[in-house]
Parts: C-alpha cells; structure tokens; sequence
C-alpha cells in the first residue's frame, strides 16, 4: 500500500504499527497489513469514502438518533459523519488502542466537541455493561489488523446490543463477509429485531442492520433523501 502513496505518520503499540499514509486526494489509516482501517478525504475528513461506512449511516434516513454507541473508532469516519449530519446528537465511541484515537485525533480530524466522549476499552465489555435502553442507534465496526474482531461475531454480543438499545433503535454491523443466514448468529438477530435488512458493497463487505422497529424499506422519501445529501453527500438515493 505505502509505494502507492505517502507514509506521513507511522506509530506502534503493543498490538502493532498505525500507520497514517496520504494519497493525492484521500487519507488512510492502516494497521500495517492491506486493508484500510479509515479512508477520508484529506479536504473533507466528514466525509466518510468507503461505501460500507456509507451504508452504515441508512438508519438516520429512518429516523434521527437523539444518541449513538460507535464501536471500532478507527479514523473516527463513522462518528465525523454521524456528528456533521446530526448536529445535535450525542455520541460514544468505544475504541481499544488509545493510539488510534490519538491519530483520529491528529490526522482525521476527529470533532473536538462535549457531543462526543471516547472511551478506549474492550467494546464488548462496554456493551454488557451499558444500561438498557440507552442508545437509539449502535454501529459497529470491529476489526483486527487482518480480520474482523470475533466479537462481532457472537451471539451475545448481538444480544448485548439489543439489549443496550432503545425500542426504536438501530444496529448496524459491518462484516467482512456474509453469516450463514440459516446459521446461529443470524437466526439470533432476527429473533432480536423486528426488521432486518441487508447492503452489500461493491468490494462484497456485508452490513447488517437491525431495527427494533418493523419498516417498510421503501418508505423513506426523496425529500428526506435530498435533506440528508444536502448535509452529507454520500449519494443517500443511491444507497438506499
């Protein structure tokens, strides 16, 4: 990855490098292997790149989210975005490396706002340990240098979250690859949500939503759509 572009900020922690690396429009941050953590654009580090973190933003086309609960902060895209569509929502990030929420801080432009509190721990931990009913919206983005967390994977955590969330909320979880639908850990989130659907991205990561409330998919306008763009433009009509 770094001969296509510049290494402009490399730092190591127990669990290995971050490296922060500039291409002639974007920003990446990886954990030292081939896939990119956090991609922005170095003159609207709001704007999230990858089509998946896009997706993940769909349910504030449902409804707008007095509070979220992000998970895997990364370069901070998902809480940047969430921050620059909603100016009024509270937001929790949960990272496990403070060194990365130092770099999102440095070099993503990470909101220094009172609407936003980190907390650098184990997310999993922090979901068991919320209060129920807290969060009207849960993203979760957990990843290793080279795989998905295994957390996200688990029929607990799914459970956990559900739990956390209020009975209008939303999860949203990015896999890498799609769960066995016929298998444990999606039989669970249908049996924790009301309503589930499903986005696949051109480069075939996975997210899955889940809403404690039943929808219909196509119920969401094109003036709500238009309204989102004109605070975001993340292509919202295409998404959805």
């Amino acid at each position: 990855m770094s001969s296509q572009g510049e290494i402009v900020h490399a730092v190591r922690d127990k669990l290995g490098n971050i490296l922060v690396i500039d291409y002639r429009k974007h920003r990446v941050m990886t954990f030292d292997s081939v896939f990119e953590q956090s991609k922005i654009e170095r003159e609207r580090p709001w704007l999230p790149v990858h089509e998946y973190n896009r997706a993940m933003l769909l349910p504030t086309a449902y409804f707008a989210p007095e509070n979220a609960l992000v998970l895997g902060l990364g370069g901070g895209v998902l809480v940047s975005g969430l921050m620059r569509l909603l100016p009024d929502i509270q937001v929790q990030a949960v990272e496990l490396r403070p060194r990365v929420v130092e770099v999102a801080r440095s070099h993503f432009g990470l909101p220094d706002s009172d609407r936003l509190n980190v907390f650098c721990g184990d997310a999993r931990r922090y979901v068991e340990e919320s209060e129920p009913g807290c969060y009207d919206l849960i993203l979760t983005d957990l990843y290793q240098a080279n795989r998905m967390s295994p957390a996200q994977s688990q029929r607990q955590f799914i459970c956990q979250c559900s739990r956390a969330l209020t009975d209008r909320g939303w999860l949203a979880l990015n896999f890498h690859r799609m769960p066995d639908e016929n298998g444990t850990l999606f039989r669970e989130i249908r049996r924790q949500f009301a309503s589930v659907l499903v986005f696949r991205s051109k480069t075939n990561n996975y997210v899955i939503y889940g809403s404690k409330q039943m929808l219909d998919p196509v119920e969401v306008g094109d003036g709500r759509l238009l309204e989102l763009e004109q605070r975001l433009p993340i292509g919202w009509k295409k998404l959805m």
